[in-house]
């Protein structure tokens, strides 16, 4: 300890920017589907097509809860503020539902096979998962203020 500020390991960045790169592609995802243009609707297969127009407002409005408070959080963390936890659990309330609609509540599965209609969203509610449990190992470490 130097001055009264504690030295971060070098892994907490590592996470801090992976968390931060994440969550950019979570936000640049959503923007992906919720603006996505006729051009590229008309591109998909008639399968995929009808599973995107079969998602009700409820889940782009999750969506959007999902990634704006995973990426707030994930600032907190580079910022260093307690504040990131809630942010995450936040982001973690949402993508839960999101998630189970996804998998248990469309044609996803139809559409893009098993492996690839689980995998992904299996990840990110592990990674939100993580960041919770990252946020409150930082708060309890005092790395975050």
């Amino acid at each position: 300890m130097e001055n009264g500020k504690i030295k971060l390991p070098v892994w907490f960045w590592i996470v801090a920017a992976f968390s931060l790169l994440w969550n950019i592609m979570g936000v640049v995802s959503f923007f992906m589907h919720v603006f996505i243009s006729k051009e590229a609707l008309d591109a998909l297969s008639v399968a995929e097509r009808d599973l995107y127009k079969s998602y009700p407002l409820w889940t782009n409005i999750v969506f959007a809860i999902a990634v704006f408070f995973g990426f707030a959080g994930s600032l907190g963390l580079v910022l260093k503020k307690k504040w990131s936890k809630m942010a995450f659990i936040i982001s973690l309330i949402a993508i839960v539902p999101q998630m189970i609609h996804n998998v248990f509540f469309t044609k996803s599965i139809e559409v893009y096979g098993t492996a690839q209609a689980i995998t992904m969203p299996i990840l990110v509610v592990v990674f939100g998962i993580l960041l919770v449990w990252f946020s409150s190992f930082a708060i309890n470490k005092n790395w975050l203020k």
